[in-house]
Formats: structure tokens, sequence, C-alpha cells
């Protein structure tokens, strides 16, 4: 058998606790949702605002095909790139305070763009150990130099540089870490790229739409800098699909004519261009998202504080580590036959299990009460 030595392989997987597997949701996605007949709350989704189910964002998404139809067509610079693509990208630029805005299909992509399109052979990125896999695959694909400093730790990374001879120098960090919710100290970050004359990458996937009054983790710290480079996703807290990257014009410039990632796909559909353009308004007029989701937050973390090994976050994404990968899946397995559904993560995704918590301001009060009713319950056995 051509594939036998791959079902071994899932064999041991599913034998050590590691074996992944996907559940079909049949209704949109919320903070309620059913699987198997079952109504379920959801505590898996990084829809943080709750807007990925919003009547405005379908009414917009129903108007943008009406009027511009639902392929693209082709990659952007061919016939790929439309009206609406073009009023998303300035509209993203101006709302995170950069001179310039390109979209991509997602923020894989993105990740893939800038890494491969600023650095090469020969030259150095030097990254968080907890970046995303995304990041870390885009490092391995421009063939620089790696350099990775253990989790948040300045002084090791400012030796890294220190000892850098590479002509062009890349920092790169989640500015929400996704496994572990802790935000990046972009402030000193930054000041180590002016420092050693680097530029400074930021992946604000999980920031973007909830911090800075939503304009993202820069705008949260109030930072600015050309030498910094910034990529959000628009499928977690904007609710809808697709990524950006922004900073200076040049930049876009030089990835609209070098990244492999944006020159050889299609377009995404126009239409979710004009879902985005609504959900911007919403983000920017509607604080009363962020706000229930902080209340949440709060609530979650006094709620918990006493049961099992809570990681220190003040985002939606909130973290309990586990012994072992098994009780892992048994709990998570526990709260999702009691109707609440809670991501087990396990290695290799991170160096030690653990469950996933995300939050969103489309659960109530109640949704909240009962996650932490089971979780005290659970994590006591």
């Amino acid at each position: 058998m051509p594939f036998s030595q791959f079902a071994t392989k899932l064999a041991e997987r599913e034998q050590a606790g590691l074996l992944r597997s996907r559940r079909q949701i049949d209704s949109p996605q919320g903070a309620h949702v059913v699987i198997a007949g079952r109504e379920l709350i959801n505590f898996c989704s990084n829809d943080y605002l709750g807007l990925a189910n919003h009547p405005e964002l379908v009414n917009a998404a129903q108007q943008g095909a009406a009027e511009w139809g639902v392929g693209s067509g082709a990659a952007h610079l061919l016939a790929g790139h439309f009206g609406p693509h073009q009023a998303l990208e300035d509209r993203l630029a101006a709302f995170v305070g950069m001179p310039a805005a390109l979209g991509f299909s997602t923020g894989y992509m993105a990740n893939l763009a800038v890494i491969t399109a600023m650095v090469g052979r020969g030259d150095a990125v030097f990254a968080d150990k907890l970046n995303h896999a995304s990041l870390n695959d885009a490092v391995a694909l421009s063939k620089a130099d790696f350099k990775r400093y253990p989790h948040q730790d300045l002084a090791a990374l400012e030796r890294l540089l220190a000892a850098s001879t590479a002509p062009r120098k890349l920092i790169v960090a989640d500015a929400v870490f996704s496994m572990d919710g802790d935000i990046a100290p972009i402030k000193a970050l930054l000041a180590l790229a002016e420092q050693y004359d680097a530029w400074l990458f930021l992946d604000d996937a999980h920031g973007f739409g909830v911090l800075g009054q939503g304009r993202g983790s820069l705008a949260e710290f109030g930072v600015a800098s050309p030498r910094i480079i910034y990529m959000a996703t628009l499928g977690k807290a904007a609710g809808v699909a697709g990524a950006f990257v922004a900073g200076e014009q040049v930049l876009c410039d030089w990835l609209l004519n070098t990244a492999h990632s944006y020159v050889y796909t299609t377009a995404m559909p126009p239409l979710l261009s004009c879902a985005m353009l609504k959900s911007l308004e919403l983000i920017e007029l509607e604080s009363w998202r962020r706000e229930r989701l902080a209340a949440h937050i709060a609530t979650f973390r006094a709620g918990l504080k006493t049961h099992g090994d809570l990681l220190d976050s003040s985002t939606a994404i909130q973290i309990v580590l586990l012994p072992d990968n098994q009780t892992a899946l048994r709990i998570a397995k526990a709260l999702f036959e009691r109707g609440i559904w809670v991501g087990a993560i396990r290695p290799p995704t991170v160096p030690t299990p653990r469950l996933r918590i995300t939050l969103s301001a489309a659960h109530s009060a109640e949704d909240i009460a009962a996650l932490i009713r089971h979780l005290q319950e659970l994590l006591v056995e």
C-alpha cells in the first residue's frame, strides 16, 4: 500500500492523543452553534466581536454580489482588482494610521508575502519562539538565517541582534500570541529595531478589531514608525475573511511586484470587500462590543483564578494549562457533553497541552457563567 506508512503514523498520533479531526457546524458562526443536531455554546471561535453573522454584513455582501458578481475571475495584477478592493485597502490604511495597505486572501498568505519578499539568503529573521506557524514557514521559505529567541525574552533578542552581521534584519512577532493570549512588548521591540537598524513585522491577527479602539495593537500602545510592517487578518474580530499588510507606500509597491502569494493567486471576491467596509463601520462605531468583551474577560478570570493553571492574559484568548494530552481531551469532551465547545490544543501546535477558550462580545453573561461553573467542576475532578 503506497500510503500505509501514513496510516501507521496516524494510528500512533491517535494513541498519543494527538490525532486531529473536524466537527461540522450546521448553523452560522456565532456564540451558539449547532453540531449534529445539538446547540452548543461556542468558545472555539475567533469571532471576538460577534460580527461573523451580523445582518448588516450579510446585507453588504449580498448587495456586493448583486453589483460585482461572485468571483473576481483573475489575479489582482491581471483583471481581478475591483473598485471595492481598492476602497477597502484605502480605508484599512487610514484606519490603522499607515500610508498604504495591500489586501491578501488569508493571513497565512500575507505572512508568506512579507517575509519572502523582504529577506533572503544571508539576511536574518529574529523571531519569538511562540510565533504563529505561518511566520515560521515563511522564514524557512525565504532561506534567511532563522534566529529564534525565548518567548518575550528581550535580552536574548538583543544579544542575537548585536551579534548579527546580516545586511537586512527583520524582527518578527505576534502582537497577540494566539495560543497564550499575551501581548508582545511592542514599544520595546521597536526600540531594538531602531537600535540595530532592523524592520519590525507585527502579526496582529488577534489584536485588530479589539485593541486600540479596534484599530489594533499599534494604536493600543501609541506606536508608529516607518520601520513597522503591520499585518492583520479580517476573518477574526472583523468577521469576514482575508488579511492586509500596511506600512510605507514603497513596502506595498514592493510586495505587489515581488510577493508570490500576492502576484500568483486569484483575488478575493469583491463582495467580501463590500462586507468588510461595513464591518469597519461597526468596529469604529460600536464600542460597546469591546466593552462587553472586556467585561466577559474580567468575569471569566475572576471565576477561574483558583481553578486550574490559568495563563496571564488580558485578551479574549484565555488559556488553561493541563498536565497531559489525555486530560485535555477528557475535559474538552466532558464540556462538549455538557453543551460547551472548547478547544483542546496539544503538541506540536503548542509545547504543553491546554484548553484554548475564546470569548466573544456575542456571548451572554449566562454563557460565561455556565462556562465558569462547568470548568470549576471538571478541573477539580
